[in-house]
């Protein structure tokens, strides 16, 4: 169970719950809980919820209910959840395992991560891969997802200058925390490597390939497999591995 839980006001027709004062696997995991249940308790009336680092948005049909009555039923899915054992809704959401080709050249950051660590760029890529990683939040661009958390070991901060474009499937580290860029962009992170599969295609049944609660794995590729995954899934021919759809 979080250690702080409040509900508040947060528009004419939204609450904001508060499960905690900063992120973490168990919060993230009870947020995931709690708007499940939430999904069954208010069925047509609710519509739409917004998972954050430590917080869920719930915004509901104002012309179907009303405060009062979606407090009530956010009281109850907490208590609800806050029944279940920690072990419980820790371990819940899908696992996404998603292949990085790791280079200086598809990351231009990594020697200087492995640099500042006293590390090895290969060691900078072992540890990268030997987290399971839990989805905080998705924002900034569609299917771009915050990751957490990151080994101290190789914790960076974000850069002082940001690049003005970071290429689509870059996957990188700020502070403690990793992502994959799902689209070309502006960003500050620092970059290590590349992913080839798409995060986000509005043609999918799931256009974002994963939800807040859920579990990431990277794991390694060489470049040969980074090209050879990269045309076969943007050329539609070969569908996604349940193991990096997430299939729930």
């Amino acid at each position: 169970m979080s250690d702080i839980q409040t509900v508040s006001i947060a528009g004419e027709n939204s609450l904001i719950v508060y499960f905690a004062d900063k992120p973490s696997a168990a919060t993230s995991a009870e947020i995931a809980a709690t708007a499940k249940k939430l999904t069954a308790f208010l069925g047509a009336t609710l519509i739409d919820l917004v998972p954050s680092y430590a917080s869920l948005l719930v915004i509901f049909d104002p012309f179907k209910t009303d405060h009062q009555s979606v407090r009530r039923a956010i009281w109850t899915a907490l208590k609800a959840i806050n029944k279940t054992p920690a072990t419980r809704h820790v371990n819940n959401g899908s696992l996404v395992s998603l292949p990085v080709y790791y280079s200086t050249e598809s990351g231009p950051d990594l020697q200087a991560i492995a640099d500042g660590a006293g590390l090895s760029a290969e060691e900078v890529i072992a540890i990268h891969q030997q987290a399971e990683y839990r989805v905080y939040a998705i924002g900034f661009a569609p299917g771009f997802a915050y990751l957490g958390e990151v080994d101290k070991r190789i914790a960076t901060p974000r850069l002082a200058t940001p690049r003005s474009r970071v290429p689509r499937g870059s996957v990188a580290i700020a502070d403690r925390q990793t992502a994959v860029y799902p689209a070309q962009s502006p960003g500050g992170w620092n970059l290590i490597g590349k992913m080839p599969v798409p995060l986000f295609d509005p043609a999918r049944a799931e256009p974002i390939m994963f939800r807040p609660g859920d579990r990431v794995k990277f794991f390694q590729i060489d470049e040969a497999e980074f090209t050879r995954l990269k045309q076969a899934t943007e050329g539609g021919a070969m569908p996604l591995s349940p193991e990096m759809t997430g299939q729930r």
